[in-house]
Order: C-alpha cells, then structure tokens, then sequence
C-alpha cells in the first residue's frame, strides 16, 4: 500500500502502475469535501516519491465516480472574504496541478456520475475512459457559481471554446457518447473493462505510441485560437448566454468572461483568474439563495426517505376521474413504473384520459427519449375501466373528480367500499378541507390529500395533506408513491388551500387591489417578470383559468375572512362574468392565438381594458418598487403565517413549496428567505408603511419580535 486514507486508497496494482481509489468512509458517494482534498494532497505526495512508478490509473469504489465538492461546506465558505476564497481555490487547485505534473501518464476509468470537481479531477489527468452509463459535467451554474478546480482552464483547451461554453454555462450532464464526440473523453466501454482500458492506454504511452506529454502540454497552455477567433468566439457566446440565462443568473456569462480573460495565459495564471472569478460569484446573493435551496431540496429528500421506511408497498394504484388531471397522473404513475386503473364514470372521460397520456408519451417518443414498444409498455400499464372489478387489489387511490365538496364525498364514500380496509385513499384537491372530505368515511385514517399541480407531467411538487385522523401509515405510503412517481412530496397540515393555494391568493389579493388603484394590469406583469416571476399575475390567472381562480378565491375568503375577502368587484369577477377564463377559451386579461407551431400565445387585447372601467378607481402610475412590495408583502406575510400555524414543519419545506409549486423565483431562495435577505426589521417596516391597504399587509406578532431581536428565518 502506498497511501491509504479515510477517502483515498493508493497501491500498486501491476507492472509498476499504481491506482488512486476514491471510496469515502461512511457516505454513499465520493464528493471533494476538505478531508478528501486534504488527503489527495497527501496521496500525490506519496506518489511523487515512489521510485519506479510507470503510470496511474484514477478509479472509485462508489456506484459513481465523484458526484462534486461538498455542497454542506459552501455556506461558511461564501460567508468568508473574497479572499479567502481565492486563497482556498488555490490551494486546492495545487492538488489538481500536481496531479497533472506526475512524471508519469495518469488516466480516469469513470464510472456513475463524474459532476463538478469530480468531473475536474478527471479533466487533471491525461486521459479518460468512461463507462457507457456514466455521465460527466460541470453543472456549478446551478448554484449561481462556476467550475474552481480549474474546469474553466482545463475543458476550454482539451475541447474548444465552443463546447467548453456549452457545456459549463449550460450546466449539463453528458452521456459517454457526447462526451467521446467533443472529446472530453478517450474511449467509452462496458465499466468492467475500464480499469484494462486505463492499463492498456499507460502501456501505449510507456511504448511510445501515444504522446501523454503533448497531450499536457496542450491542457496546460494557451487557448489555440488568435485574437480575432477568440474574441469572435467569446463576444458571439457572450451574447446568446446572456439572452437565455437572463440578467437575475450572472454565473454563465461570468465563465465566459473568465475563460476569455484566462485565454491566452498558461495553466497556472489561467487558474488565479478562475480562482478570483469563481470567489466573486461566491458572494453574490443568487449563490447564496441556489446553494440554500440545494440544502433544504436535500432536507427535503432526507424527510421523504424518512416517510418511506413507515410506507406501504404500492404495486397498483388507481385514479378516479380521467380527464386532463387524471390521464396525467395515470401518465405519470405508468411511466415511473406504477401500473394504475383510470376509472371515470363515462366512456368519453376515458377517452380523453388515454388521449391525454397517448399525447404525452408521442411526445417524448418524438423526442427520442422513448421508443415505440416503451410506449406500448407505459399505456398498457394503465387499465381504463367504468367499474370497481379490480379495486380490491388496489393499493393506493387518487380521487382527482371535479373540485366540489359533495361529487368528492360521494365517490370517495363509494370507493372506501369498494377498496380492501388497508388501501389508502387520496384526494387530489386543491382547495377542500381534508378533515371536511374525511367525515363520512369509516376509516378516516387511511384517508390524505394528495394535491398534484397542473400540468402533472411537469410540476415536480405534490403537497401531501394530514387531516386530524389521517394516520402516519398513510401519510408514509403516500409520499413513497409521490416519490416513486418521480416527484417531490411534501407533507402539509390541513387548512383551507393548504400551503400553496393559501399563499398564491394574498399574491392575486395584491394584484387585484392594483388594478383596483389604478395600475396597468401588462405593466404589473412586466415588473414582476422582471423581479423573476415566470409569468405575472394576469397571465397566471389566465393559465389557471379564471373559473378555477375564482372558485379557490371564494374557499380562501370563507376560511381566512378578515384578510382575503374582498369588498365589491373584483378584476378575477369581471373575467369571469364576461366567460373570459383565460387560455381554457382564448380569452382572459389577454387574448390567445395560435402561432406557426401550433402553440398558444398571448395577445394584448384592448376589450379587456374597457371590461375593467367600472372596477378601477381612478389612474395611477405606481413605481415598479411599489408594485412589488404591494404584491409580495401578502405572499410573504402568508408564508409566515402557515409556519407559524405549524401547516409546515420549517421554513424549508415553506420555501420549497413555493419554488416547485408556483415558480418563486429560485434566485431569490423563497418567502422566508427573501424576507431574511431584505431583513426581518426592514420587512416589517416596509409592510407597515402598506398597512392601510388592510390586513393582508400586517406583520404577526412573532414577526414583529423577530424584527426586534434580529432573528432570522434561516440561521
């Protein structure tokens, strides 16, 4: 044994080549955390003085190879000066270096994922083989940051610009066999094959016949592209990044900047610039904000693991109520392995059911991420019916029928019959009280919501309800299908709306006082598009349609009066009483057409402006900071509110919520996050100087005690 660590193991395996193994002590993956870098620093030590060693080849014990750095270490690490930062990149980045510079040729047999600083260990040796079913990449971008172990330097010269760019600014994993075209790779094969493969490269270059010092010397020099190409290169990419990630995610143009600025410099220069440019992204707030939103998506995960060791098998499920809704859970239950029963009372919800699943998988056929017979498989895991025959070896039901309190109870009431006295029953409501829809069933404990978003396919979140007798065992098998469905549960108390729909409303209570006042209804979409949002208000409403706006705005002003009541007419009532809901009919605050590929766009449409008159007093041209606190300050004072009424178990779940569930933007981290980054104090001040536009706008009183001794939502 030449080095062995908690992280890294370092032997001789034959014919003078050593192997470095990766296979951290205690973790299911490899990761660069500060005792693995600290050790590789050791392990290259040791291999620097070892008499007689012809090669290396770099391998993990793990099911991947290194899936990046410690994203837990990040939050102390950006909270420290810039120039600690740069300090701590060069530091490790020595380590990479010294790699690069052993006197021997060294190779990567890459297996599983190789992401992030994986994937840059891979870039420091000479060459790389790569299993079939791996995939590599630097997605840093996704956490408002980019490549700082020198992949910025290293993949710009192995692969070009062109492909450098795309790869880092897009933060992508890429299969074996993109990556052997563009040449991030040497060679693709079965993983068994790829310690030989290394072994067999080595040999080569001790014969001879392949030149590793070329190679390096290429990694480790300047960019080979003269002035004019490498600023049409550079300019050109500047610009078509910074259009598709948009001004509110630095990170992508910033590696182009760096990459252009380390260009005609060799490797160790190029990594200072890195190195001072990855510690500016570091301590931006964007970073900030996507780094805390990978740790509560991680908390999240974790929670669900938890649920899922309590749950029940699910071996089939069943949906009532085909549809749209209930073709896209039956979709999305087939395709993740779920065989579903899709039951509707009537041959044409049926119909429409499979149509809507047919439509889904042709698309991703189209695509080509699925072939015919896949398809074939998927639809004939769902098994349409008009009856109960199969029900009694159901495990889990959905009931997505029509939003209305007494059609939920009677089918619900209907299928416990129906069921064995173990099956768990769900309701895909948006809105109804759990405990309400639970009072004429028998076993009210096997009863939960389970809230999908609409379209299925797409929204990852599902809010997983408890009513006051809802059992653990319930909740348990529920979230372990949600999972197995491929989306991310969470678990939320009953209330009227539950978390999502109880805080997207006071945000919609906003926007309709605006109009009200006297705001233009496209100008509010354009500052809160320009805050972040998806889409803004208007448009919202329309895509939700404004019956389903309506009807919800009516459960929330029953359930929380004193707040989300409105006095008269509002905007949503005057589209609704004039059967403008929005894209359901082409028509809602705008209008919508088709365009040449057959998609709907929205167009400004001037009837809506004379619809409004009667309900707007007057004509106000409020400043964009005005329009966002008057629409945030509800949301975020709502947020507080479920966590304070314990409808969420902590500020983690809050956040995350809103960022899958109605597209909070993920720059900004969440509710609570974004009241944290404005601070409690001044939060709470610039809600109190809105507080005459009524209760919606008043902090609690915790929040108030918050702002006094300067606790935040997160540490």
């Amino acid at each position: 044994m030449i080095y062995e660590g908690k992280a890294i193991t370092v032997k001789e395996i034959e014919g003078g080549i050593a192997q470095l193994n990766f296979d951290l002590q205690g973790e299911s993956v490899n990761k660069f955390n500060r005792l693995t870098i600290e050790e590789l620093r050791a392990a290259t030590d040791k291999l620097e003085a070892q008499k007689g060693l012809k090669g290396l080849v770099v391998t993990s014990s793990k099911d991947s190879f290194i899936v990046g750095a410690d994203i837990t270490e990040f939050t102390d690490l950006f909270a420290g000066p810039e120039e600690d930062l740069v300090a701590n990149n060069l530091k490790a980045n020595e380590v990479f270096s010294a790699i690069e510079d052993l006197p021997f040729p060294t190779v990567t047999a890459i297996n599983g994922m190789a992401l992030g600083g994986g994937f840059e260990m891979c870039l420091a040796t000479d060459y790389r083989v790569m299993d079939k079913k791996a995939k590599v990449g630097l997605p840093e971008v996704k956490l408002g940051i980019f490549p700082g172990f020198g992949g910025t330097v290293r993949l710009s010269r192995l692969v070009g610009v062109d492909y450098a760019v795309e790869w880092i600014c897009g933060g992508t994993e890429n299969r074996a066999d993109k990556a052997l075209k563009v040449g991030a790779v040497d060679a693709v094969l079965e993983g068994e094959k790829l310690v030989e493969a290394a072994i067999s490269i080595i040999n080569q270059c001790n014969d001879g016949k392949l030149d590793y010092q070329a190679r390096r010397e290429e990694k480790k020099g300047k960019i080979k592209l003269n002035a004019m190409e490498s600023m049409m290169a550079f300019e050109i990419s500047k610009a078509y990044v910074a259009g598709q990630a948009g001004k509110n995610y630095p990170a992508p143009v910033e590696a182009i900047k760096v990459m252009q600025k380390h260009a005609g410099l060799t490797r160790d220069k190029a990594i200072e610039v890195e190195a001072k440019g990855f510690a500016k992204m570091a301590k931006t707030n964007v970073a900030a904000c996507l780094v805390g939103l990978f740790l509560n998506d991680q908390e999240l995960k974790k929670k669900a693991k938890a649920w899922e060791k309590e749950a029940n098998d699910v071996k089939l499920a069943a949906v009532l109520g085909a549809g749209i809704m209930g073709g896209g859970v039956a979709y999305q239950s087939a395709l993740k392995g779920t065989p579903i029963i899709m039951k509707d009372i009537a041959q044409e919800g049926i119909a429409l059911g499979l149509k809507e699943a047919k439509k889904l998988l042709s698309k991703r056929v189209d695509k080509g991420k699925m072939d015919t017979s896949k398809m074939a498989d998927v639809l004939n895991s769902i098994t349409p019916t008009l009856n109960y025959g199969d029900f009694k070896n159901v495990d889990l039901v959905v009931e997505a029928v029509v939003e209305n309190p007494k059609v939920k109870d009677a089918v619900l009431r209907e299928t416990e019959d129906n069921v064995r006295e173990d099956a768990i029953l769900t309701s895909n409501t948006s809105t109804i009280s759990i405990d309400l829809l639970a009072k004429n069933l028998k076993r009210p404990e096997n009863f939960c919501g389970m809230h999908f978003f609409n379209p299925v396919h797409m929204m990852p979140l599902v809010e997983v309800i408890r009513g006051e007798k809802t059992s653990d065992k319930a909740i348990a098998t529920t979230v372990a299908y949600a999972k197995a469905m491929g989306k991310t549960p969470i678990v939320v108390n009953d209330c009227p709306g539950f978390l999502v729909n109880r805080v997207l409303f006071p945000y919609f209570g906003g926007f309709v006082n605006l109009v009200r006042d006297g705001a233009d209804f496209q100008h509010v979409d354009k500052v809160m598009e320009k805050f972040g949002w998806p889409m803004g208000p208007a448009y919202l409403l329309d895509v939700v349609g404004m019956d389903t706006g309506k009807h919800a705005g009516e459960v929330m002003a029953d359930g929380f009066p004193d707040r989300m009541k409105h006095e008269g007419t509002t905007a949503i009532d005057v589209m609704f009483d004039n059967n403008r809901y929005g894209q359901k009919n082409d028509k809602g605050f705008y209008k919508y057409e088709l365009d040449r590929k057959g998609k709907q766009k929205k167009v400004v449409d001037e009837e809506t402006y004379k619809l409004l008159e009667p309900v707007v007093q007057g004509k106000n041209d409020f400043s964009d900071e005005d329009i966002i606190a008057r629409m945030m300050l509800p949301l975020c004072l709502e947020t507080v509110r479920c966590l304070e009424d314990g409808i969420v178990e902590d500020p983690a779940d809050a956040d995350m919520g809103l960022i899958f569930g109605i597209g909070f933007p993920p720059f900004r981290g969440g509710a609570l996050r974004y009241i944290d980054d404005m601070g409690v104090d001044k939060f709470v001040e610039l809600a109190d100087k809105f507080a005459d536009l009524g209760p919606l706008y008043h902090p609690t009183e915790k929040l108030r005690e918050m702002a006094k001794t300067g606790e935040k939502f997160f540490g």
